[in-house]
């Protein structure tokens, strides 16, 4: 708890899945839940393409001269080219399921598969549905991020490849009304370069000014540079300047920063959403992680590409990279004496969700993770040691039980929809193979 750990407790939830009372009496009509093990917050994972799960292993191959993110983004396009609803279900419910058995217990989806493969617009959106049927399904808590996209580079006109994604700020704002209220939902700019800034003004006056904003920013020095020859400005920097950027906002990856907008962007509140191990597989650069945490940043991560979808891994890679950067074991002044421990917790409590997560708190959604303290490989660990365990000994299904909203989705490691789920995303793997 924020406290530190606690004996055994009783927690209470509410009908609407936060917790109501934490150390009352346990009720004596046989409701209560028994979880046994090491309860601590579930993660949240702050940026995910679901259909993007597919192609896992498909991009290991040099495809251009310069092989990087372009390169990569054109097998992109054509894996989502083949994308129809149904497809969007079953890949979105198998990258749900494989998170909750990592340990997130929630997801921001940062949709841009609007259209049909023709570009044309469904008459309802047909795939948004799919992600929400995938989260029902699950039982995972999402946040749906409808993405607004316009331009291919700053104005220039949309690639043919890009159709599927392209949506007027009027139609934008008509679906975004349209989703119901049985998921979380915000709004997303694509990048600087996709989203004019006139685009981004008219939406942003035309939402309540508490909902999460999410955005691409500074993942590719190309990106940067073209930002400021088109704007005079770096992405950041540019943002920071013209946004009301504040603690409902995410700026996913801002991969190359100067040190100005490192402060800039922890003094705005808002949280850089990292994601490393898609940052690492794309080559796109190292986040200047201590200096930004060094001015009080925050920060939570995402599996994004879902090159693999872990929490503990992406927490690993992130402190690892400041290490080598570092070249040492510990950053200067670290003030929490278990570094896993930090890691989790920082990363789990976030605002740029929609959901009130991250600690066992009254009022805090029961968003949590049970760990099999009996396991192995915790062996003679005991309080902050077996969060540390956890993120840096890489050990597989350390994680037993997942709870989310008051209600166990995942019991001793296993998911009652699980094979369903998997059998579908066979099927429709193996028909996508056949279309390619």
């Amino acid at each position: 708890m924020p406290q530190g750990w606690s004996g055994p407790t009783n927690i209470g939830v509410d009908q609407s899945g936060a917790i109501q009372s934490i150390g009352e009496e346990i009720p004596a009509d046989g409701t209560a839940e028994v979880l046994r093990g090491c309860v601590m917050p579930g993660m949240a994972n702050l940026h995910s393409h679901a259909f993007q799960r597919g192609m896992t292993g498909l991009a290991e191959r040099q495809v251009a001269a310069r092989d990087d993110f372009w390169g990569w983004r054109a097998l992109m396009y054509r894996f989502a080219a083949q994308m129809e609803p149904d497809d969007v279900r079953a890949i979105a419910a198998q990258a749900y399921l494989e998170m909750l058995r990592a340990g997130y217990t929630s997801v921001c989806e940062f949709h841009y598969l609007h259209h049909g493969r023709d570009g044309v617009p469904y008459a309802t959106d047909r795939m948004a549905a799919a992600l929400i049927d995938a989260a029902r399904e699950t039982g995972i808590a999402l946040t749906l991020l409808p993405v607004l996209y316009r331009t291919s580079d700053f104005g220039a006109a949309p690639l043919p490849e890009q159709q599927r994604f392209i949506q007027a700020p009027e139609a934008f704002l008509e679906r975004l009304a349209a989703i119901g209220e049985e998921v979380a939902v915000g709004v997303a700019f694509h990048s600087l370069r996709a989203v004019p800034a006139a685009d981004i003004d008219y939406v942003l006056a035309r939402i309540l000014p508490e909902m999460p904003v999410h955005i691409h920013v500074a993942e590719q020095t190309a990106e940067v540079e073209r930002c400021r020859a088109h704007t005079g400005q770096t992405p950041v920097a540019w943002l920071l300047d013209h946004c009301p950027v504040g603690t409902n906002w995410a700026l996913v990856h801002a991969t190359h920063v100067s040190d100005d907008e490192v402060a800039g962007l922890a003094r705005s509140g808002a949280t850089a959403v990292l994601c490393p191990s898609t940052e690492g597989n794309l080559a796109d650069g190292i986040f200047p992680f201590d200096s930004y945490r060094a001015h009080g940043g925050r920060f939570g991560i995402g599996s994004d590409s879902h090159v693999t979808i872990d929490p503990s891994e992406e927490l690993r890679w992130l402190d690892y990279g400041a290490r080598l950067a570092r070249r040492k074991r510990m950053p200067e002044g670290a003030g929490a004496p278990h570094r896993g421990a930090e890691l989790w917790l920082s990363a789990a409590s976030t605002a740029v969700s929609g959901h009130a997560t991250g600690a066992i708190a009254v009022g805090q959604r029961a968003d949590w993770v049970v760990v099999d303290n009996r396991a192995a490989a915790l062996a003679g660990r005991s309080g902050d040691e077996i969060i540390d365990t956890l993120v840096f000994g890489s050990r597989p299904h350390l994680i037993r039980d997942v709870v989310v909203g008051g209600k166990v989705v995942l019991r001793d490691r296993r998911h009652q929809a699980a094979t369903d789920i998997e059998e579908r995303y066979l099927r429709t793997m193996s028909a996508l193979a056949g279309t390619a």
